[in-house]
């Protein structure tokens, strides 16, 4: 029984990815801010007529958004950003919906055990807490600033990959038990190379979500220099110091740049570490798949700013983070069995 478990939270990965990519749509058309309230069972319905969107309409002339920024919007224009958001909340009913019932059903028919419940159990629990920190990040935009609080988007944006990880960590763990495995002091470098390989990339995802929070990206868009710098000279213009890591332009960039040149330089040393051990066929694709994920979404990273964030590469590049994350959990789990 453990077989179709495993696929039902593989499905929910997928539903996740969607989900992040969405949301990183929904965030780049300035679309997050179009639906002024958080209805979860009455706002599944979409708008069904003229005055349904009259209605949607006017509570948004009232935000800070549209009388600062949209202001003289069209209700055309008004729908082109409220799909945006409805879909990004409908998917994420979805998969809400998606994760309960299988649940309940595996829970019916005594399939899972304790421990296997305990973790579901949480990873629903994250899920509903994610819900309630979307709806926390988009009040941040309805009250004066017409943009949502950065320190919320990050948190909205890191709780996703955490759900995410943590569905496809049990995934694996009921695909490929974890046997007795090698216990080389060799081994177990690399495992602890991956492990802190891992948690760079999950900080380098963290620094992407203030990058997005305070529109980092449309700031420098040079390289490898930053408008001639290496490293920028207004990276600790703004009082007190610490401010500048989540408030300033060139320090939120220069980080996430920072954290990218790490991984560009651990990760093909982590790879030639794995060659020269006697790993399973499995484990070393692992491995060289990581390789090939980071140069994907390094280019990615690198032409999303030269040409300013245009839509289709910035969405690929919150995608390609998703499936960086996924290769750096395959391998650490590879190099465990």
């Amino acid at each position: 029984m453990h077989k179709p478990i495993a696929i039902w939270l593989l499905v929910c990965c997928a539903l996740v990815f969607a989900m992040v990519v969405v949301g990183g749509v929904t965030r780049l058309t300035h679309s997050g801010l179009s639906i002024v309230e958080w209805q979860p069972i009455v706002g599944t319905m979409p708008p069904l007529g003229q005055s349904d969107w009259d209605e949607l309409f006017e509570k948004y002339h009232q935000t800070p958004q549209y009388k600062k920024i949209n202001v003289g919007m069209s209700l055309e224009e008004f729908k082109g950003i409220f799909w945006w958001e409805y879909f990004h909340r409908l998917l994420g009913r979805v998969i809400g919906l998606a994760f309960f019932v299988p649940f309940v059903y595996f829970l019916a028919k005594k399939a899972i055990d304790r421990p296997l419940g305990l973790k579901l159990a949480g990873i629903f629990v994250l899920g509903g807490l994610q819900g309630a920190m979307g709806w926390y990040m988009v009040k941040s935009g309805l009250v004066d600033n017409p943009h949502v609080s950065q320190y919320r988007l990050t948190a909205h944006l890191g709780l996703a990959f955490a759900i995410y990880a943590a569905m496809f960590w049990v995934a694996l763990e009921l695909l490929y038990p974890v046997g007795t495995s090698l216990s080389s002091s060799g081994l177990g470098s690399l495992r602890r190379f991956s492990t802190a390989l891992t948690t760079l990339i999950f900080i380098m995802i963290l620094s992407g979500g203030f990058v997005a929070g305070i529109q980092a990206g449309f700031a420098y868009n040079t390289f490898p220099l930053m408008n001639g710098h290496i490293i920028p000279p207004e990276i600790f213009m703004l009082e007190p110091w610490y401010r500048n890591f989540f408030d300033n332009m060139a320090t939120v960039q220069f980080d996430h740049r920072l954290i990218a040149w790490m991984l560009a330089i651990l990760i093909p040393i982590f790879w030639l570490k794995s060659r020269k051990l006697p790993l399973s066929g499995s484990a070393r694709l692992a491995c060289t798949l990581l390789l090939v994920m980071l140069g994907i979404q390094i280019s990615l990273g690198i032409s999303t700013l030269l040409l300013v964030v245009p839509l289709p590469l910035a969405a690929a590049h919150q995608a390609g983070a998703v499936l960086l994350l996924t290769a750096a959990l395959w391998v650490n789990y590879q190099l465990r069995r």
